[in-house]
């Protein structure tokens, strides 16, 4: 069996020994008190040598310049083939790029602002792929008012689980005090398809989640059948009248029916 071994490379002595011309290099691009002590080499091929130098400015601690030279075949002279400023051991790196659709979040799109989809996007499928029971059927087969994608089963059970453990959900401060769940209130509206079941629209407008999206077991305390006191009035003590008087009739003298006077006198109408 033949195996391939890798020819370990020299560094061309020229090429080494160029210190000197690779530091001119880096100089010529920024300000002399920026370039370090001399870290080493580092042969790259045959008469190809990288010169690493210490980085002195003060944003990049921890990064090297790298000056790469080159001899060409029976050549005595030495060239600069390329400068550039690397990150050593330790340096201070920039966070991993991470792509714009990955970094968007809720709320972030603003007015005049288009969000894109991409082809492969799992959250949606193509509209001819929704033949369930609860497909709108008169508005896929009017003619042109079908939509070209739909939301697939992917996209709705993640919308279904970031809806119900969302502020709109059961397990909130507010549901957990609700007088009962939003199913059955009167200002409930529910989804129409599959969704139907287990979520709806807020139609309360005194209530925090009116025009959203609410689990059917959520609930606040604007439900339409929350019990109402009523008006707690105080007990009073009963007024006397002592300035006027009435008047009864005696029952001792029969056929004798009058007024008597509280001052004692007689009848009134006798003689």
């Amino acid at each position: 069996m033949n195996r391939t071994r890798s020819r370990a490379v020299v560094p061309d002595q020229a090429c080494v020994a160029a210190v000197d011309l690779a530091r001119f290099a880096i100089e010529e691009n920024v300000r002399p008190d920026e370039v370090g002590e001399h870290l080493g080499v580092e042969g790259e091929g045959d008469r190809i040598v990288t010169h690493y130098f210490a980085s002195l400015d003060r944003a990049y601690l921890g990064w090297r310049w790298a000056v790469t030279v080159a001899r060409a075949s029976r050549a005595r002279n030495v060239t600069v083939s390329e400068v550039v400023l690397l990150p050593g051991p330790g340096a201070l790196l920039p966070p991993q790029w991470v792509p714009w659709s990955e970094r968007l979040r809720p709320g972030d799109l603003g007015v005049g602002d288009l969000l894109p989809t991409s082809d492969d996007d799992d959250r949606l499928a193509p509209g001819f792929t929704e033949v369930d029971d609860d497909v709108d059927h008169q508005m896929i087969f009017e003619y042109g008012l079908g939509r070209a994608r739909v939301l697939s089963p992917i996209g709705r059970d993640r919308a279904v689980r970031r809806w119900h453990s969302g502020e709109s959900g059961p397990h909130t401060p507010l549901a957990h005090a609700a007088p009962a769940q939003c199913s059955t209130c009167g200002f409930y509206w529910p989804l129409a398809g599959a969704l139907r079941t287990g979520f709806g629209v807020c139609a309360n407008e005194y209530a925090p989640d009116d025009g959203r999206v609410v689990a059917a077991d959520h609930g606040c305390g604007a439900h339409s059948e929350a019990a109402v006191l009523p008006h707690q009035v105080e007990p009073t003590s009963p007024i006397l009248d002592d300035l006027t008087y009435d008047t009864t009739e005696d029952s001792s003298e029969a056929g004798l029916a009058g007024s008597v006077d509280v001052n004692g006198s007689e009848p009134l109408g006798h003689s």
